[in-house]
């Protein structure tokens, strides 16, 4: 009996090939995206040699992260969730329990915009995570009674990290659909909840991890005939049910600054506070005014002397600068930075603002298509077929406002022209976020398209009907003064 429950713990426990390979990655990765703590304890400081465990302790509470996998992440889920997705539910639109689940989709609080938004942080970290839709069986027989007791379909994000094993199946057709699953759903002290989907049972297990023993296991059917789970890809890579995280290799960099600001730390140190050579024999005290005792056959040379070591830091502050517009340029971000702005020409910011519009957009389509693979889910659930359409933005005007305003500001005054002075205006009334034909109620100040044509002025004769006297009209304004005095075109 002791064999079969250590068999049943082991298979419970078990994971596949690739989550072996890549666990101690995805948990770095994790690390360098939270920052604080997390990033302390795993102690990502280079070990100096003969350097002592306190000391080496110390070293990491002195030294501070300057954390730019979340600060990338940040700015990319800024412009992809700047406006709401747009979602047509077809004949879902009658179901009664979609309100309820659109406003709090995990049973936390979140709504699904909320939640998509999660989806898009963790699989920028990880390069994918998993969104699994469950709804709990009661074993109602009509939809009366689950909308009494509250039950309905309702999601949950797995990381990489909790998900064990997996499996693709592929189908007649050609399509590949994951037919199992295994994932960590709890831990709770020495006691961990695993869960196992296929598309015909759902197994939960309860183990105990330290005595590995297992504690409790219950089949329960798979009223869906599905495994539920839909991979959100943020990037996709050549081994199906990866993807590829934002911040693999951002996440070098941000560690070898770590370690570059730790040398700076112990440097201003060193260069503070020179160290004393001495023997033995004599008795010193560190700190201000600290009196040196020596023995007195003490031999002239061998008297206590200061070693001063003088460091550069600057060189390594231009090191950490190097790294800085590193990332900043495989994130494609640098434009968006205030201090590259200065230092960027107007073409190179043109070019990364279309580099990171190129990188949002296919990140927005990803996380369309998961969402569209989940209302399916739902849609079976609720005993429908989804028809309806899910629409991300798909592009993204990423602009310098300041350096558009500054050339409408430049062409403003340089412009003589009144129909190119109407053009400059209606640019700085949209600019402001006001409609142009709201604010310039003139007539000449129509949109562009429907601005009135206009030829340039050509000199012309203006003739005196009475008298017969010509004179040559210039200007517009010259015309318009003859025009008073009755003058009018010669061939009138």
């Amino acid at each position: 009996m002791d064999k079969i429950i250590q068999d049943a713990y082991n298979l419970a426990v078990s994971t596949n090939d690739i989550y072996t390979r890549f666990q101690k990655r995805w948990e770095y990765l994790l690390q360098s995206y939270l920052g604080g703590e997390d990033y302390r304890e795993a102690a990502h400081l280079t070990k100096y040699q003969l350097e002592t465990a306190a000391e080496y302790a110390a070293r990491l509470r002195a030294t501070p992260l300057d954390n730019h996998c979340r600060s990338v992440i940040a700015v990319y889920v800024s412009f992809l969730f700047r406006e709401h997705p747009e979602r047509e539910f077809g004949t879902l639109k009658g179901d009664p329990a979609l309100e309820s689940f659109l406003k709090d989709a995990d049973y936390d609080g979140r709504s699904l915009d909320s939640f998509m938004k999660e989806v898009s942080i963790w699989s920028s970290v990880f390069g994918h995570c998993f969104m699994i839709l469950t709804k709990p069986n009661i074993n109602a027989t009509t939809r009366a009674e689950e909308l009494a007791q509250g039950v309905r379909p309702y999601l949950s994000i797995l990381t990489p990290l909790v998900v064990t094993d997996w499996n693709w199946a592929r189908k007649p057709n050609g399509q590949y659909v994951l037919d199992y699953i295994k994932y960590i759903e709890d831990v709770n002290g020495d006691t961990t909840v695993i869960k196992e989907w296929t598309n015909e049972y759902i197994k939960t297990s309860i183990v105990d991890t330290k005595r590995e023993r297992m504690l409790e296991e219950y089949l329960e059917e798979n009223q869906l005939g599905v495994v539920p789970v839909t991979v959100a890809y943020n990037h996709r890579s050549p081994v199906r049910g990866l993807g590829l995280s934002d911040i693999t290799d951002i996440a070098d960099h941000q560690k070898k600054i770590y370690n570059e600001y730790s040398e700076i730390e112990q440097s201003i140190r060193l260069n503070g506070h020179p160290a004393l050579v001495k023997t033995p024999s004599v008795e010193a005290v560190g700190g201000a005014g600290a009196i040196v005792s020596m023995p007195e056959d003490l031999d002239p040379s061998l008297k206590p002397y200061l070693l001063n070591v003088s460091t550069d830091v600057g060189q390594i502050y231009s090191s950490i600068q190097n790294s800085i517009s590193a990332i900043d340029k495989m994130a494609n971000i640098g434009a968006v930075r205030a201090v590259e702005s200065r230092t960027m020409s107007g073409v190179a910011m043109e070019t990364e603002f279309q580099l990171l519009n190129a990188k949002l957009s296919e990140k927005a389509d990803n996380l369309e298509l998961a969402e569209e693979q989940m209302w399916k889910f739902y849609a079976q659930y609720q005993d429908m077929e989804w028809d309806g359409e899910i629409e991300y933005p798909g592009s993204f005007n990423i602009r310098d406002t300041s350096m558009e305003i500054n050339q409408l500001k430049v062409a403003k005054d340089t412009a003589t022209d009144p129909r190119v002075l109407e053009l400059i205006d209606h640019e700085l009334v949209e600019w402001l976020g006001e409609e142009p034909e709201l604010v310039l109620t003139s007539q000449e100040y129509l949109p562009p398209e429907q601005l009135p044509a206009k030829y340039p002025f050509e000199p012309h004769f203006m003739v005196n009907p009475e008298t017969g006297e010509k004179f040559i009209a210039r200007t517009e304004e010259e015309h318009l003064a003859y025009a008073e005095l009755g003058y009018v075109h010669e061939d009138e």
